[in-house]
């Protein structure tokens, strides 16, 4: 086991350089090496380099709206041509009714209306879009729910194509839009810190058509609607405009933003296709000296008159434009109207210096914490804790070299799950370290001690850093941006850490007996934390331990009812703006100034520094450019009442966003508890199991409880926290239940009570190294993190005591008291590893 050929220590050389040389271009800046060479980087998240993320929802009812309102007008054209009698045609929800003059007349009806009730999807279902029934002398035509499936994915993708084209015309760079789900749109705006004009050319569907005026006067009714004038004030006399499009927006080639050389003022000027052209000749031609109005999202901009045939397909928009208004207009007819409105339901923006704040506390957190880590590790086993602090410089090379390899984003979170990473990674070093330790207590000889130190203490590396990864894969399926990260770079962490602790470490061991051949040997050094041999009955106090457990969980249940959880913004909605004023913040005024413009309730709060301040309030009402405006306005209101003031963060979530995160969170503490709770039968028994699940909803409570009791936000943040501390929670539960697996073979007629009490004390000061290194590993975060990561380090910290404690005093007890009735009373004792029956073999 310590034998390396050649090849393979060449090639475990070789990937441990190329990790470092892959991650060399993340601390060099762009024109530090020559064009030539590859330079993957980590790209940097929004919360770092500052920017703006948007969530917008794609409005399927105007979809499927548009869809009936298009084909009750097509009916009516088509049965007209072909001279088919009808006495209404009545447009739906999802259906379009005809009624016919008479029922000898349907047949007529369908012949006529042949090629829409044919009309197929395209799509990869190809389904039709209309199903049809007939009842007396009616035909009713009805979406089928195929083809509104279809349909909205086809609004989505072409709202995908549509919003890509326009943020480029801005010149954003490097701009990310992707689609989330079923009907949502992801853009990511890095650099933008204020976003209000890509937010206004989000917000338009810029659906411009060409109709016909009808006579003033005229009501609206079938083929008559009344839209407002852009340029009169609201409440105004709307315009009477027929439904019936003459020429499409579609139809457009070219638009471009001007100055009017006659009549002054900024116009757009628009080029029509072949289509469009022999349209707008033909509508021109036979409508001269009527108004032909122009329509942009069911506002007139002008209703002209047609003074002559306009047969060029070339035309002018003139609507009392500013520069701004006039450019943005084009950009809006270059990229093509919106298959439907879009909503915008989630926002964030970050300014830049929070972000290079943010990289600063971030750097400083891992520089800190890996230092410390490596100083244990170091002062705890001497020369081994050498080979580990090397182990964990590659470590954190090959992490950061996969991130870049795989073009991943990394955020705040991603930075702390790198740190925590590190972390957990020493825990298999310790591992290896202790039973190696043990097995030259027992005289075995050196190389043969190292050996099964190091093939004994691979199962529970296996076991433990599985469930981590179980858990962390749940969370980047339900989480959503920065804690996806975070899910990333701990899991990669975790991955790469199967490699430097085990192989790497080995390698630098066997170079080192090699090279040395010592006779005897003595792992670590004088500092412990208890002595090698204790021998302390821990289930003497199995009861009381239960007792007090269960009380803490109730009270804290309580807790969380009464002041009850602190609700973020991520699952309670609403509207957050951070803000740094030039001297001590005034957060009376500042309250009392959002308050007077109309936003409601304003809570405010002061963290960090005398000049920074957080303010929320709820999300605003009304329609999606009221909402937008009255978070404008916060913004103006802050900045009026403190001058100079600088917007550093602002956040809006929607009421339904905020409930579907919430949703998601508490499924992914539901779904990682039903797989611990799987893989840990899988693995061990099923007492095992329930006395890790239980203990481990015992440490969730508690957790809970110290939220509502120190009053910390409660939001996706805390999920990553609580799942993070589940995984500490059940780690810590499979290191002592493999070694008392491992003794109730080794000693089948011991009672189970002193097989639990000696496996706990075999395993202690793996328990409480580990705990070390971790404490000393995320410290740090709550140290220099700052506000972002200061609370949720602390709910982490909070977590790991509790996960070490849990760990002897009540999933020890819980085993014992379920064990005592099935592991040593007719039942099966659970096999070592090694000495597996096949059930566990498999594992």
């Amino acid at each position: 086991m310590l034998h390396f050929s050649r090849f393979k220590t060449t090639f475990i050389l070789g990937l441990c350089l190329l990790g470092i040389l892959l991650s060399i271009p993340n601390v060099l800046s762009h024109t530090a090496l020559p064009a030539w060479i590859p330079q993957p980087r980590v790209n940097l998240g929004l919360d770092l380099q500052g920017g703006s993320y948007l969530l917008l929802e794609v409005d399927m009812n105007s979809v499927i709206k548009e869809r009936i309102a298009s084909t009750r007008a097509s009916v009516a054209d088509t049965l007209r041509k072909g001279k088919v009698p009808f006495t209404s045609i009545v447009a739906g929800k999802d259906n379009v009714t005809v009624t016919v003059a008479d029922a000898a007349q349907l047949d007529a009806a369908r012949q006529a209306l042949r090629d829409i009730l044919n009309e197929r999807v395209d799509g990869p279902s190809q389904a039709r879009v209309f199903t049809t029934s007939t009842a007396g002398n009616t035909l009713s035509l009805t979406l089928d729910p195929q083809a509104v499936t279809d349909l909205a994915s086809k609004a989505v993708e072409q709202s995908i194509s549509i919003v890509r084209r326009r943020i480029d015309e801005t010149g954003v760079n490097e701009p990310v839009v992707a689609r989330q789900g079923q009907n949502r749109v992801i853009v990511e705006l890095p650099g933008v810190s204020d976003p209000d004009r890509i937010k206004r050319l989000l917000g338009s569907t810029a659906k411009m058509t060409f109709r016909l005026v009808a006579p003033e006067g005229t009501p609206a009714g079938p083929d008559v609607e009344l839209l407002p004038m852009t340029d009169r004030a609201e409440g105004a006399a709307k315009l009477p405009v027929r439904r019936h499009i003459e020429v499409d927006g579609m139809n457009l080639t070219r638009a471009s933003a001007g100055m009017d050389q006659r009549a002054g003022g900024w116009v757009v000027s628009f080029a029509l296709d072949s289509v469009g052209t022999r349209r707008f000749a033909d509508v021109s031609t036979k409508h001269v000296g009527q108004p032909f109005a122009i329509v942009l999202d069911n506002k007139v901009i002008s209703a002209p008159v047609i003074r002559e045939p306009i047969v060029g397909g070339q035309g002018q928009i003139s609507g009392n434009f500013t520069v701004e208004e006039a450019n943005d207009l084009a950009v809006l007819l270059r990229a093509g109207a919106l298959p439907a409105p879009l909503t915008i339901v989630e926002e964030r923006t970050i300014g830049p210096n929070l972000g290079a704040d943010a990289i600063r506390a971030g750097l400083y957190s891992i520089i800190a914490g890996f230092t410390f880590v490596v100083a244990f590790m170091i002062a705890t086993y001497g020369r081994f804790g050498l080979f580990a602090a090397a182990a964990l410089l590659v470590n954190l090379a090959l992490t950061i070299a996969g991130l870049s390899m795989m073009g991943a984003t990394l955020t705040l979170p991603g930075m702390a799950g790198i740190l925590l990473a590190l972390g957990m990674a020493v825990d298999a070093n310790i591992l290896i370290n202790e039973r190696t330790r043990e097995e030259l207590g027992k005289r075995n000889g050196v190389i043969a001690s190292i050996e099964t130190g190091f093939r004994r203490a691979y199962t529970t590396i296996m076991d433990a850093n599985l469930t981590t990864l179980i858990k962390m894969l749940i969370l980047f399926v339900v989480g959503v941006g920065a804690i996806r990260g975070f899910a990333v770079t701990i899991s990669l962490g975790i991955i790469v850490s199967m490699f430097t602790a085990i192989v790497l470490v080995r390698l630098l061991t066997a170079w080192w007996l090699k090279r040395t051949r010592p006779k005897t040997l003595t792992i670590g050094t004088k500092l412990r934390f208890f002595p090698d041999h204790t021998a302390i009955p821990f289930m003497r106090a199995r009861y009381s331990g239960l007792v007090v457990s269960a009380l803490i969980s109730l009270a804290s249940l309580g807790l969380a009812f009464h002041p009850g959880l602190k609700m973020g913004i991520d699952f309670a909605g609403g509207v957050v703006i951070e803000a740094k004023t030039p001297t001590s913040a005034d957060a009376p005024a500042l309250q009392s100034a959002l308050m007077n413009a109309g936003l409601g309730p304003v809570q405010v709060q002061r963290f960090g520094a005398d000049t920074d301040v957080l303010l929320r309030f709820e999300h605003p009402h009304g329609t999606p450019e009221e909402q937008q405006a009255a978070i404008a306005n916060a913004r103006q209101e802050v900045e009026k009442a403190a001058p100079g003031a600088e917007i550093r963060r602002v956040e809006v979530v929607g009421p339904s966003v905020g409930a579907e995160l919430l949703s998601d969170g508490l499924w992914a503490l539901g779904l990682a508890a039903v797989a611990m709770f799987a893989y840990i039968t899988f693995r061990f028994e099923w007492p095992f199991a329930v006395g890790a699940i239980v203990t481990m909803f015992l440490d969730l409570t508690k957790t809970v409880g110290f939220l509502a009791l120190t009053g910390f936000e409660f939001n996706l943040t805390s999920i990553a926290a609580i799942l993070t501390i589940m995984g500490f929670s059940i780690n810590d539960k499979v290191v002592v239940y493999d070694r008392v697996r491992e003794n109730l073979v080794r000693s089948k007629r011991e009672p189970l009570r002193q097989v639990i009490d000696r496996s706990i004390n075999e395993t202690l000061s793996r328990t409480i190294g580990t705990s070390v290194a971790l404490f000393l590993a995320i410290a740090p975060l709550a140290l220099f993190g700052g506000p972002a990561l200061r609370e949720f380090a602390l709910t982490l910290l909070f977590g790991l005591v509790l996960a070490t404690s849990s760990s002897i005093f009540i999933a020890a007890p819980i085993l014992l008291n379920i064990g005592e009735h099935y592991l040593r009373r007719g039942g099966p004792a659970p096999a070592a590893a090694g000495t597996a029956p096949a059930s566990l073999k498999k594992a």
